[in-house]
């Protein structure tokens, strides 16, 4: 059975991606052109997230960047600022724990995107800490944080930034330098809408400083930044990179690279889901900070996420997304983000949706797909 993906990552591959990832490969540790159109690859990343930080690809899933983020950056009693306004905000804690950190939780309402003001002023007493965390979109939750306000407060402390922008960069605008940020974390199978599998992260002069000044050494060996120091000019990898998927993920960051309208496309794409919802009697979960590449609304009280899910996979073929920890049963999540981010392809989603819950005893006061197309035929 083949389902349609309508989920906030992983999303539908664009056939070109496929090709790409079934050319012939070379030996990636022996072949100097291999090295080569790594680079070129990492810097076609740099240049679309608007840096001229160095960009890293690492072999494993998003979460890969995420922890070598805090593996690398993190020394045994290094106070770090956690910004938790979100089941993955959250659970930056952890990896500042397992790295012998000490999490400062700032926690906020799950509701809301965070109050920048509020953090200012929790900043002018406390600043004392080495790096901070942000989550850009919360994908459990569809929370979006002001990265472009955030970071430079942080900096303005010398507070190092960590941003996790796993399922918003290029659905969501992103500036690296114009924001601040010192390390960025990216996914391969969101907006990029290639395969699971890679994660990439851009890293600051001042990042890498503060890896090389450490103390004592980084606590891992696949988390450890610092081992792809000068790849290029020692033709070697920390370990064999895998080089089909990487050529996919470079055919997918050319399709962004000549997407102009991407940002305008998601923008408008999510303001019509949210509409279409709201019109016809659903709540969308959060209060604001609503993302451009996921839409989440509450479970309609005459039925419950598992039935919807159910019935939205088995008859018709359609895969939406539940939410988990604290958000499970709760929820339900509409990713459109990269090749998602497709009016027919929404469309058809919202049809499916608008049936099930009909068919479960919810009362719509609108017809969802009708609402939605109206956005684009006005």
């Amino acid at each position: 059975m083949l389902y349609q993906i309508m989920t906030p990552g992983p999303t539908q591959v664009r056939e070109n991606v496929r090709i790409a990832r079934s050319l012939p490969c070379t030996n990636p540790d022996l072949d100097p052109n291999f090295y080569t159109y790594y680079r070129e690859t990492c810097q076609l990343i740099s240049s679309l997230l608007h840096t001229k930080n160095e960009t890293l690809i690492l072999g494993g899933e998003g979460i890969l960047g995420l922890e070598a983020a805090c593996a690398s950056l993190t020394e045994p009693g290094d106070p770090v600022l956690v910004l938790d306004n979100g089941v993955f905000g959250k659970g930056f804690a952890d990896f500042v724990r397992i790295y012998g950190g000490e999490p400062y939780v700032y926690s906020c309402d799950y509701l809301h995107t965070i109050d920048v003001d509020d953090l200012a002023e929790f900043l002018k007493k406390n600043h004392d800490f080495k790096y901070a965390t942000v989550v850009h979109c919360d994908t459990p939750s569809g929370v979006l944080n002001d990265i472009s306000r955030i970071c430079p407060l942080l900096k303005s402390y010398g507070i190092l930034t960590v941003v996790d922008s796993v399922s918003a960069m290029f659905g969501e605008e992103v500036r690296v330098d114009d924001y601040q940020v010192d390390l960025l974390c990216g996914g391969s199978q969101k907006v990029v809408s290639a395969p699971p599998g890679l994660t990439f992260v851009t890293i600051s002069p001042e990042a890498w400083t503060a890896m090389k000044n450490r103390k004592s050494p980084i606590a891992s060996f696949y988390a450890n930044l610092l081992t792809f120091e000068h790849y290029y000019e020692n033709q070697w990898f920390p370990y064999t990179m895998p080089m089909s998927d990487i050529k996919g993920l470079r055919t997918a960051f050319e399709n962004i690279e000549e997407d102009s309208h991407i940002l305008s496309r998601h923008a408008q794409i999510a303001q019509a889901v949210r509409d279409a919802l709201t019109s016809c009697g659903l709540t969308l979960h959060t209060k604001d900070g609503y993302s451009n590449t996921v839409t989440v609304f509450n479970v309609p009280s005459q039925t419950t996420a598992s039935a919807i899910l159910t019935q939205l996979k088995e008859e018709h073929n359609l895969l939406l997304a539940g939410s988990f920890d604290v958000l499970e049963g709760q929820v339900i999540r509409i990713g459109h983000m990269g090749e998602n981010a497709r009016v027919e392809k929404v469309s058809k989603a919202l049809k499916a949706l608008d049936t099930v819950l009909r068919k479960l005893g919810v009362t719509l006061t609108n017809d969802l797909e009708q609402v939605f197309l109206d956005h684009f035929t006005k």
